[in-house]
């Protein structure tokens, strides 16, 4: 269901992103049109994404999705309208890639997420989904690949 997941460490990166707090029952609709929405807002400024667009999970409730939806991009963007310019920091993090439609994710995710319990791993309380393969690239749900990055909270303990 997931590659085999691996512990990496990753660079500070521009990002342009939109925040979205909406409903579960409601992220079907509002998904797209935001990613629209920021597209445009990048295409108005003449900035091409650097890569697939994401969505920054920033708490987790099973009511309501919190969450920044957002692209790579060289430089900071000048923010307009919902769309603003941020930055994702540099972190150790753990990651995979999950292959197949979106009725899977929930299922990926709690693969991976036992993975970072049994590898003694901590995560943050946040999570990113990177869209790299989806509906607007392939008709075929068997071809589609979204990575799972979960932030990785330092165990050290200084006792000094």
């Amino acid at each position: 269901m997931i590659d085999s997941p691996a512990v990496v460490q990753l660079p500070a990166q521009c990002i342009a992103v939109l925040r979205l707090t909406t409903p579960r029952t409601e992220i079907r609709n509002v998904m797209m049109p935001a990613r629209n929405e920021l597209f445009a807002a990048l295409k108005t400024q003449g900035v091409v994404p650097l890569g697939a667009w994401f969505t920054h999970h920033l708490r987790m409730d099973p009511e309501l999705f919190d969450l920044e939806l957002g692209v790579p991009v060289a430089t900071s963007i000048e923010s307009t309208g919902r769309v603003r310019a941020s930055l994702r920091p540099a972190m150790r993090a753990a990651r995979t890639v999950y292959r197949g439609g979106y009725e899977g994710l929930g299922t990926a995710w709690g693969e991976f997420e036992d993975w970072i319990v049994a590898s003694n791993l901590r995560s943050a309380p946040d999570l990113w989904e990177c869209y790299a393969i989806g509906p607007e690239s392939s008709e075929q749900p068997g071809d589609w690949r979204t990575e799972f990055t979960r932030p990785l909270l330092d165990t050290t303990v200084d006792i000094s």
